[in-house]
């Protein structure tokens, strides 16, 4: 079995993770099991974020490590909130501050130009020398509704409006959630990758 690090200290994550890639002869641990520490996200753009977080983990630990970066990218605010979604509020990080500065930022918005996607990359270095990384990423297209509608979830989820669904990320179950996230189908492609190498 296969042993490679999650480069994340979010145990949802792992968890995650270790569930899709469940069926490959593959042993997931986290970089906080591992006791490494965080690793600042100095790049430009979500893939250079995931392999500096990936590199960092294959140098402290001499295994495969995988990393992921993810964000909201809105079209009426230039791609913002972006690299920044999680402290697009400030620090420390606050989903509700987060949700506020956002429904205040598309306030004067039209209806029809409220375009928004969730992207999300995953990275598979080797070694941390790799020069081949493995890169997968997803996007879910949706809208920014005007006000917060539903529980589930967390981040930006109550106003990201699934438009084909009619459901706002946060009102949708989890089991479809799963399968058309951008997450997921960043996972998904993952899956199919690891499958060719392990």
């Amino acid at each position: 079995m296969k042993k490679l690090v999650l480069a994340s200290h979010n145990a949802g994550k792992l968890v995650e993770m270790q569930e899709i890639l469940a069926d490959l002869p593959l042993q997931i641990t986290s970089a906080a099991e591992l006791g490494l520490g965080d690793v600042e996200e100095t790049g430009l753009t979500f893939v250079e974020n995931a392999l500096l977080k990936a590199r960092a983990a294959c140098e402290a630990t001499a295994l495969p490590a995988l990393a992921d970066d993810s964000g909201l990218i809105v079209d009426a605010l230039g791609g913002a909130p972006g690299l920044y979604s999680a402290r697009y509020a400030g620090r420390p990080t606050n989903d509700a501050a987060n949700n506020a500065k956002l429904l205040d930022a598309m306030a004067d918005v039209p209806d029809g130009q409220r375009r928004a996607r969730f992207y999300a990359v995953i990275v598979l270095l080797r070694h941390a020398t790799d020069p081949q990384p493995l890169i997968c990423e997803g996007r879910w297209e949706g809208e920014i509704i005007r006000e917060l509608r539903g529980s589930n979830g967390f981040g930006y989820n109550p106003v990201f409006l699934d438009t084909a669904h009619g459901q706002t990320a946060a009102e949708m179950d989890t089991t479809l959630k799963n399968t058309i996230s951008h997450r997921a189908l960043a996972l998904q492609q993952l899956k199919q990758q690891l499958a060719t190498l392990y």
